[in-house]
């Protein structure tokens, strides 16, 4: 792969979740959070919103971090003039590029979308910005236009152009013949912008990395319109796990990272949640489990250390012997053989009765009480 840089959105696509709504200062906090751990540029917001939202952004832009600052804007000169007021030097312009959006949007004029792109292209290259088009709907577009909006635009003057699954209708396979066939005709960077409306947001993300495209926009926690976006925590993970490519992010405080948005969003991160969910390094299960204990390798694709994370060895439904005689032993409890089956067992009906797994507490609750108040080691 070409080197490769972030672009997260979770301040803005992220935000744009439904039910979403960050204070100023948590705007500031998360970019702060993000610089810190090296995220390369940040999609910080909508300036044209104008009031909280300019306020916020311009709040972001005097933190004079080393991440680069881009907003988001509308192919209209006001927007842009929004995002200058914010002291942004970097603009994002959307255009939709798909029949049906032009049909709704444009009244079906194609040439009015490339007229109303140019002028606002060529209004913001003109004031010195770093401008990146994105193709609302690209993944819909006729290939014939997509690549006359891509062509025209870097004669403008456009420095990247943002291949976009709007309604993530992709899969891996389509998504990299169709990145690629962008990157193959154009001499500006190709940026991806995945949705998971049918759970690729990521996949597709790394086959158009695969494909030639050199940027990849990303929110914490998948967070986004709809069923959300491609994760930051997962594409960082997988490009340093799978293909050998790391960003320069530190990936130990990713567990930090998510935190931090769940509670601005106030969307919790399901436990099954790849990398940064609470069940990514639990086990459970007895041949899981006694894998792990062996050699970790067996049952993690990476050390939990890596995200912020530690391994839990959890005594439930499918646990086995070796398990629970483990996790007594932490505690400085052995057991017969016999014993260890019976407090098995007995770990299995309340784990059916709670629907959940068992605390040590309780699993120690369940233990003969000779062996508690004495202890056998």
């Amino acid at each position: 792969m070409n080197e490769i840089s972030i672009n997260d959105t979770t301040l803005r696509d992220g935000e744009q979740a439904a039910g979403v709504a960050f204070t100023v200062e948590e705007k500031v906090a998360l970019a702060s959070l993000m610089d810190a751990i090296g995220v390369q540029e940040l999609e910080v917001g909508i300036p044209a919103m104008g009031s909280e939202e300019a306020r916020a952004i311009s709040a972001i832009v005097n933190l004079d971090l080393r991440t680069s600052l881009i907003g988001w804007n509308r192919a209209v000169r006001s927007d842009i003039e929004a995002s200058i007021a914010c002291g942004l030097k970097r603009v994002h312009i959307s255009i939709p590029v798909s029949e049906i959006q032009i049909a709704a949007k444009f009244q079906g004029n194609y040439q009015a979308v490339l007229q109303r792109l140019r002028d606002a292209v060529e209004f913001a290259v003109d004031r010195g910005l770093y401008v990146a088009v994105g193709g609302e709907d690209s993944s819909r577009a006729s290939e014939a236009f997509l690549l006359d909006v891509a062509l025209s635009v870097q004669e403008w003057g456009a420095s990247r152009f943002r291949f976009c699954d709007t309604v993530g209708i992709l899969d891996p396979l389509k998504t990299s013949q169709k990145v690629a066939n962008l990157v193959g005709v154009l001499s500006i960077p190709v940026e991806m912008h995945t949705h998971n409306d049918f759970g690729l947001a990521t996949a597709n993300a790394l086959s158009g990395l695969q494909a030639g495209a050199t940027s990849v926009n990303t929110t914490v926690n998948g967070l986004g319109e709809r069923a959300g976006n491609a994760a930051l925590e997962e594409v960082v993970m997988a490009l340093k796990q799978m293909y050998g490519v790391n960003l320069g992010i530190d990936t130990r405080r990713l567990r930090e990272l998510s935190g931090c948005v769940a509670r601005a969003s106030g969307f919790s991160v399901p436990p099954w949640k790849a990398i940064v969910g609470e069940n990514a390094f639990a086990h459970e299960a007895g041949i899981h489990a006694h894998g792990i204990l062996k050699n970790p390798n067996t049952y993690e694709p990476f050390a939990p250390e890596e995200v912020g994370w530690e391994r839990r060895l959890v005594v439930g439904k499918h646990s086995g012997r070796h398990l629970v005689s483990t996790v007594l032993q932490q505690n400085g409890i052995t057991l017969t053989t016999e014993e260890i089956a019976t407090v098995l067992e007995a770990v299995r009906n309340l784990s059916v009765q709670f629907k959940r797994s068992l605390t040590v507490e309780e699993l120690l609750n369940l233990v003969p009480q000779r062996r508690i108040a004495h202890g056998v080691s």
